[in-house]
This record gives structure tokens, C-alpha cells and sequence, in this order.
């Protein structure tokens, strides 16, 4: 049977993965991994060097972040956004560049239909913390991992090293251990003022955290993108959700029920052409392989939505779910700078789960909008 034959006929199920993941778990335990990497530190996304400042102001006018720093470093322009007032808990920060010159190492894929002329702009890494980058760099290396240096890039304040872009999602991961206050990450570079000030809006303080990201992978590598995701990391495989009609899975990786959530989006089936391929095999045709959005944690959920819509920002779709229900979400349209969407969600008080069936079908059906 041929490999072409092999992905027209697959059909998506738990069935394999919840055999493998385990096999992950264990592999990690006996190389000595488990435990080595922990919370998500950043992301980082790039942009087109002309969509950088439009990029940064919204991401002021549209969430709770606040601008931390900016600065010149060798072949970028980078500013640094935190969440504010977070106490003990720290959301990771979300670190915006653009490249100045250099080869980019994520244009293997090639542009997609409807990224030829963005093809630089994408969310290209996760940071997440070790407390031992070295032990890490080695046991990696002796599993056959390959990295972008040759070895960790040290400052006084971090020292960093990340993978190759991944063949299923397009994504990196980064591991940084901090030597100074984590956060840190101009050190040594020039700084820039962008004459950029955070919206005095009040309900963008109800914007708090990043609850997850989800990146939309082709059917036929929805497990392999889990369990490499596992390998390089300590997440395990938790749930998944399948909407049928919409030929699309949302399956879910958690390091704990606290921690920033990875999200994987692909359909039960491949693409063949036809409407029947679904919202999420489609997406995938038209923008790549590639993360979708990112999930805020948003409280008074329903007057930041109206405050959000007045202050400029347009949806995918209205607010779904209810309190009886658990949770309420939405979608805003992708950012024309970061081809991102924002997610906007809430979580009731008594509501022990993560998603539910109704919401991610009503979302995942907006999508067909973008």
C-alpha cells in the first residue's frame, strides 16, 4: 500500500496515541528528562519588518500586556511584553521581533496561499524553563536531537538554546535557563523607545494570563506532533475533542492543571479537496502549518468583550458558552501584522474541565470566516 494511500484512509483516534504516550513517559523518565523542563517562559513571534509597530501597539490595545522593554540586538528588533500584577504566578512573556538581516530558519515550509506576502510573520517559538540547560543540551543530543547552535547562547543573565523548526507544526522550542531574574532578555543590547503608551482602558486589566496557544497540524501528523511535542518537553497528552461534522480534532497537552496549556487542532481525517475536509483542514491549506491563536484568561468577560469591539478589535464570533455551562470564549479576527487570532476566555468558579464540546464546535466553525 503506498504512503499516499496510507493518509487517504487515515482516520484519526485516541487509540494510538494513549498506547505511545506513555512509551514517552517512560523513555523521558529512564534518559533522565523528566522533571528537567518546566513552565513556559515566552513566546516569540515574528513579524514583518513594517507590520513590528503596528504589531506592538495592538497587542497594548488589545490585551493586558504592558511593554516592558525594547531594543536593538544583533539582526533584530525585539520588544518585550508582561503581564502585570500576577503575584507569585507568572504568565509568560510575549517577546515580539522582527529580523534586520539573516537567513530565517522557518521558511522551509514555504508560503501558504494566503502567507506569500507575510511569509517572515508567524509565532515561531516556545520558551520553557530547565533549571540545567547543559544536562538537557546532552541528553537531547544523544537521543538524536539537533538544535540551531552549536551550543547554548550565554549571557550574564541566561543561557539559551532552541530546536529546529518541527516538520509537523512548524514550530521551535526553546529551553533557557536564567541565571539573573527570569524576564530578563535585552541584556547587553541597545535599547530603542517606541513611542508607544498602553491604552488607558480599563477593562484591558481583566485581561490576564496566557491560558493556552493552539496550532493547527494536518491530520496525518496529529500524533506525531503530540509526541514530539512530549519528548521535548514534560506535558503529557490529556484529552481530546472530536466535532465530527466539522471533521476536526482540539487535542490537549498540560504540564499541570495550572500551567499554560499546548493545544493541537487537526482534522479526524486529510484533506481531499472538497468542503467535507472541514474549517481546520482548510485553515491549514490556505495559512500552513502554524499556530492558530492565543487564549487569554479574561475575567468580567463580557464587558471587556464590548469594551474590546469598541476600542476597535473585530470577532470571528460573539461570546459562546454560559456560566450554567462553565466557560465563556470567543475569537477575534487574525491580526493583519501576526496573522494570530486572540482568544478571550473565562472560566466559571465551579467549572472543573478545560473546554467543552458546544464551544469548541462553535469556534472551530468561526474559523471558516478567516
Amino acid at each position: 500500500m503506498s504512503e499516499k494511500t496510507i493518509v487517504s484512509e487515515l482516520i484519526n483516534s485516541d487509540e494510538r496515541l494513549r498506547e505511545q504516550a506513555p512509551r514517552i513517559v517512560e523513555a523521558r523518565e529512564e534518559a533522565g528528562l523528566e522533571g528537567l523542563v518546566g513552565g513556559l517562559q515566552a513566546v516569540i513571534i515574528n513579524t514583518e519588518p513594517d507590520r513590528w509597530h503596528a504589531a506592538a501597539e495592538e497587542l497594548l490595545r488589545f490585551t493586558g500586556l504592558s511593554l516592558s522593554d525594547a531594543f536593538v540586538s544583533k539582526g533584530f528588533r525585539t520588544c518585550v511584553f508582561k503581564t502585570p500584577g500576577q503575584g507569585q504566578f507568572r504568565s509568560a512573556d510575549i517577546i515580539l521581533r522582527c529580523r534586520t538581516y539573516g537567513e530565517n530558519p522557518f521558511l522551509i515550509q514555504g508560503p501558504a496561499a494566503r502567507t506569500a506576502d507575510r511569509p517572515n510573520t508567524r509565532l515561531e517559538t516556545f520558551v520553557f524553563e530547565t533549571p540545567d540547560l547543559s544536562e538537557y543540551v546532552s541528553i537531547q543530543r544523544s537521543r538524536g536531537l539537533s538544535f540551531m547552535t552549536s551550543e547554548p547562547v550565554r549571557t550574564e543573565a541566561y543561557s539559551f538554546i532552541q530546536t529546529l523548526p518541527s516538520a509537523y507544526t512548524g514550530n521551535s522550542l526553546g529551553i533557557i535557563q536564567w541565571h539573573d531574574e527570569p524576564g530578563c532578555y535585552g541584556d547587553g543590547a541597545e535599547p530603542i523607545d517606541l513611542g508607544l503608551r498602553k491604552p488607558n482602558s480599563s477593562y484591558l486589566e481583566n485581561i490576564r494570563w496566557l491560558d493556552h496557544a493552539a496550532t493547527r497540524v494536518k491530520a496525518q501528523d496529529r500524533d506525531l506532533a503530540i509526541l514530539e511535542f512530549m519528548q521535548l518537553t514534560n506535558y503529557r497528552f490529556d484529552f481530546a475533542v472530536y466535532v465530527e461534522s466539522l471533521n476536526s480534532i482540539t487535542s490537549v497537552a498540560r504540564l499541570s492543571p495550572r500551567d499554560f496549556a499546548m493545544v493541537f487542532t487537526s482534522g479526524i481525517r486529510p484533506y481531499d479537496g472538497g468542503q467535507q475536509s472541514g474549517p481546520t483542514e482548510m485553515f491549514i491549506r490556505n495559512y500552513g502549518t502554524r499556530v492558530h491563536h492565543l487564549a487569554f484568561q479574561t475575567e468580567a468577560i463580557e464587558e471587556t468583550f464590548a469594551g474590546l469591539k469598541e476600542g476597535g478589535l473585530k470577532f470571528l464570533i460573539g461570546l459562546v458558552g454560559s456560566p450554567q455551562e462553565g466557560l465563556k470564549q470567543t475569537f477575534s479576527q487574525p491580526s493583519p501584522s501576526t496573522l494570530l487570532v486572540n482568544e478571550y476566555i473565562h472560566r466559571y468558579g465551579g467549572f472543573d474541565g478545560f473546554f467543552t464540546k458546544s464551544n469548541v464546535t462553535l469556534l472551530t466553525a468561526s474559523t471558516a470566516r478567516q
